[in-house]
């Protein structure tokens, strides 16, 4: 769904060149954009949002997050069956109807950036298509096919998202090159798939291709996969995929690639890795790379690094007042719920509220199998840092309900400081995105250890393992037998 931009109805007529003025200006339609225009709109201000494509959603709904997920689900449903057939549930081979999955994953998409049009004609949103950039400190021109629509705005919010990194050294002309976007549109299902990327997002690619077939190998620059969280976290998805995919390659790096009539050429550096291989597609996965360089912003006065990020103040405010960045273009984390969540902020306070962000943590998931998600302090940086903390930690293989999913190998992670508040989380297994609510709310809430044990959870559930990781840290627990204190 990455296409050009076309026209549609609030485009201005072909070959014309027309204005329009509002109170804010939104730039991007992205979870944190649209989420600002929406908000901004509830609270009275008359809103424009620029889109560059043809759907509202951005990155994430469109290309990214919600489609991935599409995929993912259908990954797990693959696994489940594989699990259940040792089990006496057996369904026979799979039967892979690639256009149809596609279907499914597209209707989804489609079905969640319909109802984004609704709510914006619900509360008179107006929607721009066509790539903005700024051509004054109260300007921003939109060019489309159907010409230039120049927008005088009194305030704006920046939204313009990020895109996926493409280093050089790849044969990007050749369509058996992927990044994200492009594995996201399933054209095919290689025999042999290189990731170049073991973080988030080559990861939840690499089990979505595992899935479906592919030999699947990943190369990582760092010594382990997804840098940032504990090794704790990782190990269950590392004793998992160390079966199944083809090769790990770490402390590993890419120093050239080339198209060949067999397929794509990789050459390595690493302890481990050969010195070349040939692949039938090359998915690179090496991050995002925000888009402030091309919104023309020093046009309006609005700093920009050599990177293309946009520093801002707890408000959202850019250096130029009357103008807020919000998402990817701030910083990290570049992650979906941070960009909404700054996106009302920025929208409130464009509203004349007193509002700025003040949230005590952001929490990660990757949806592999197992999920991995954490939030808050992790190890590493408590570690790192210095910091005093205490920890309660509840193996999955005493959770009745983990057992029935094949999720034995996880477990639930509560960090506390000294006090006994909860300062970080960290859960893997099934549904540990789901999970990590629960953590981070009682972060946010300055929640104990007591706090979380005291509370009566449902059974058998995976969310009661949070009660017992904190029964855990105060040597209250029964489930299994408390590790001395």
């Amino acid at each position: 769904m990455n296409r050009a931009p076309q026209a549609n109805p609030s485009s201005p007529p072909p070959g014309s060149e027309t204005e329009s003025r509002c109170q804010l200006l939104v730039l991007g339609a992205g979870p944190g954009g649209y989420t600002a225009a929406f908000r901004a709109a509830d609270l009275g201000l008359e809103v424009i949002l620029v889109e560059r494509f043809p759907t509202l959603g951005g990155v994430c709904l469109n290309v990214g997050c919600i489609p991935s997920k599409a995929l993912l689900q259908a990954a797990q449903v693959i696994d489940d069956v594989d699990q259940f057939a040792r089990h006496g549930l057996s369904f026979g081979k799979l039967a892979l109807d690639l256009p149809k999955l596609v279907a499914y994953k597209d209707g989804i998409v489609s079905k969640l950036t319909g109802g984004l049009k609704q709510l914006a004609k619900q509360r008179k949103v107006r929607v721009l298509q066509g790539v903005g950039t700024f051509s004054g400190a109260h300007t921003l021109s939109v060019h489309s096919e159907a010409g230039t629509h120049t927008v005088h705005f009194e305030q704006a919010i920046i939204a313009a998202g990020s895109q996926p990194v493409r280093p050089d050294i790849f044969p990007w002309e050749d369509r058996r090159m992927m990044d994200s976007t492009d594995a996201l549109r399933l054209p095919e299902v290689p025999g042999r798939l290189l990731v170049v990327g073991g973080g988030i997002i080559g990861l939840e690619m690499a089990c979505v291709y595992d899935a479906l077939g592919s030999r699947v190998s990943v190369v990582e620059l760092q010594p382990e996969l997804i840098p940032g969280a504990d090794r704790d976290l990782l190990k269950p998805l590392e004793r998992r995929i160390k079966g199944r995919y083809e090769n790990i390659y770490l402390k590993t790096r890419v120093t050239a690639a080339k198209a060949t009539p067999e397929g794509i050429e990789v050459h390595f550096e690493g302890d481990k890795a050969p010195a070349t291989a040939c692949f039938d597609r090359v998915l690179v996965a090496v991050g995002r790379s925000p888009n402030g360089l091309r919104i023309n912003a020093e046009a309006a006065g609005v700093k920009v690094d050599e990177r293309g990020f946009i520093a801002v103040d707890r408000q959202g405010r850019t250096n130029v007042a009357h103008i807020f960045a919000i998402g990817d273009i701030v910083g990290q984390p570049m992650l979906a719920h941070k960009a909404a969540h700054e996106g009302k902020i920025a929208a409130e306070v464009a509203a004349g509220h007193k509002a700025f962000f003040d949230a005590r943590a952001i929490p990660s998931v990757a949806y592999t199998h197992p999920e991995i998600a954490w939030t808050g302090l992790t190890e590493n940086q408590a570690k790192e840092q210095g910091i005093a903390y205490t920890k309660g930690v509840f193996p999955w293989a005493a959770s009745a309900r983990a057992l029935t999913q094949g999720g034995e190998s996880g477990h639930t992670k509560l960090l506390f400081d000294p006090q006994g508040r909860v300062i970080g989380a960290g859960i893997v297994g099934p549904h540990a995105g789901e999970l990590i609510g629960e953590a981070n709310l009682a972060l946010e809430m300055g929640a104990d250890a007591q706090d979380l044990g005291l509370t009566i959870h449902p059974h058998p559930t995976l969310c009661e393992t949070l009660g017992f990781a904190a029964e855990v840290a105060e040597g209250t627990v029964t489930d299994i037998l408390a590790p001395k204190r």
